[in-house]
Formats: structure tokens, sequence, C-alpha cells
């Protein structure tokens, strides 16, 4: 009973908050264009679920290719940086000035540079996820036991063998655990490309939503898009855990 009450308190903290939250609009006489109560934000949603629904599957759609990009890029990056010296020495700087440049200053830049409104919004988007997933599989890379390094050096194990059959399973957790922060970073990412996209004129996402409901005030529609973010955020880093102790439990399992 107890273990289930603590699994139900995310839930029931979220109901009371939202009880609160209505309670105290209704109260107070707040206005619609100030604070929303959730009754009237969920009245919103249902105006135009349709329409709120697509920009979501557009703006996840720009989130998953950057992820998947994330990580393929990422983990090459590190895996590369593991095996040379000179790797390690051309590519860090340049990840770690990746990592620090505002996405909010260079995202107008890809856009005109990319051209294709898609795949600019892709970019801005692995450009903020990229950088913990490189990280982490980098530092998983490093933790292999010292002890097992010199083992398979003893025994005149290559370079790729120590790769493949030591490193690239100490990294495994590491890689999991980047992936499911960049998930996270990856919708914010494709968030504020549509932010920079909807302003010059491509109107995609759950951000052009937003700026569209801002310039019409209307302010519950404009609350509907930011929950629909919040929940597809949380789904995103629920997914990715799961997925995460699915790949580690079927490893722990051989």
């Amino acid at each position: 009973m107890t273990e289930r009450f603590y699994r139900a308190a995310p839930i029931l903290f979220g109901l009371v908050a939202l009880a609160l939250w209505e309670g105290a609009v209704r109260f107070f006489h707040v206005p619609v264009y100030l604070v929303p109560g959730p009754s009237t934000v969920v009245a919103a949603f249902l105006q135009d679920p349709k329409g709120l629904l697509l920009s979501l599957a557009s703006t996840l759609a720009v989130t998953f290719v950057a992820l998947i990009a994330s990580a393929v890029i990422g983990g090459a990056m590190a895996v590369a940086m593991s095996a040379s010296r000179l790797a390690r020495a051309a590519i860090q700087p340049w990840a770690v000035v990746m990592q620090v440049t505002p996405i909010v200053a260079i995202a107008p830049l890809i856009i005109v540079w990319v051209g294709d409104p898609f795949a600019s919004l892709v970019v801005c988007a692995m450009i903020v996820a990229f950088f913990p997933v490189f990280a982490n599989t980098a530092t998983g890379l490093a933790s292999a036991p010292p002890e097992l390094t010199d083992l398979f050096h003893l025994y005149g194990g290559s370079r790729w063998r120590t790769l493949t059959l030591l490193r690239l399973p100490a990294a495994l957790p590491y890689f999991l655990a980047g992936l499911r922060i960049s998930g996270g970073l990856a919708l914010v990412g494709a968030v504020v490309a549509e932010f920079v996209a909807g302003s010059g004129g491509f109107a995609s996402g759950l951000a052009y939503r937003i700026l569209e409901a801002g310039y019409r005030l209307e302010i519950p529609r404009m609350f509907a898009a930011l929950v629909l973010l919040s929940l597809a955020g949380i789904a995103i880093n629920a997914g990715l855990g799961l997925f995460g102790r699915m790949v580690l439990n079927a490893r722990g399992g051989e």
C-alpha cells in the first residue's frame, strides 16, 4: 500500500495543485487574459484539439529526429575521442563551443543557411541535445576499470577488441543517461527553433501556436499549448527512462 501511495503521490499532488489553481482564480476573479483556470484551459483545447495535436506532432517529429541524430553523432564522436588522442584534441574544444553557444543567437543563421524549414529546426534542436550524449558517453568510455584494461593489454587485446568488449559495455549506462537528458533538451531546442522560425513566418509546431495565441491575446489557448508541451516532455523523459531500464535489464540477463 505504501509503495502504491508513493507512486500515486505525483498525480495526487498535481490534482491538488489544479484544484487550488482553479479555486484561486475563481475566488479572486482573476481575468482570463492574465491567468486562466484549468477548466478554461481544457475548454480552449477542446475548441481545436486537432490543430493543437497536429502542431504537437510536428514538434515531436523535430524532437525525435534531432534526438536520434544527437545520439548517433554524439556517440560516434565520443568513440572517436576514446580511440585517438588526436581526435580528442580536435573534437573536444568544438564540442564545448557548441554546448555554450546560445541557440537563440544562432538559430536565425541556421534557418537561413539550411533553407529547408524542417531540416533547420532539426539542426537547431540537435545542437542543444548533442552535448549530454557526447559528454556522458565519453565519460563512460573512460570509466572502464584500469585493472581490466591492463588485463586486455596483458593478453594482447587489440585497441578495437578493448573498445568493443570493454569500453563500450562500460559506457552503455552513461550513454543511456545522457540520452534521457538529451530527450528533454531536444524538445527545448525544437521549441526555441520554432519560436524563431515562427517569428520569421514558418508556421509549424506548438511554439508557433503559442506565438499566434499571444498575438491574438488568446491566453487560454496559449496555456493549452504549454500544457501539451509539458506533458510531452514528461512522456519523453519517462519513455527514455523505461527504454534505458529495458536495455540494461536485457543486457544483465544475457
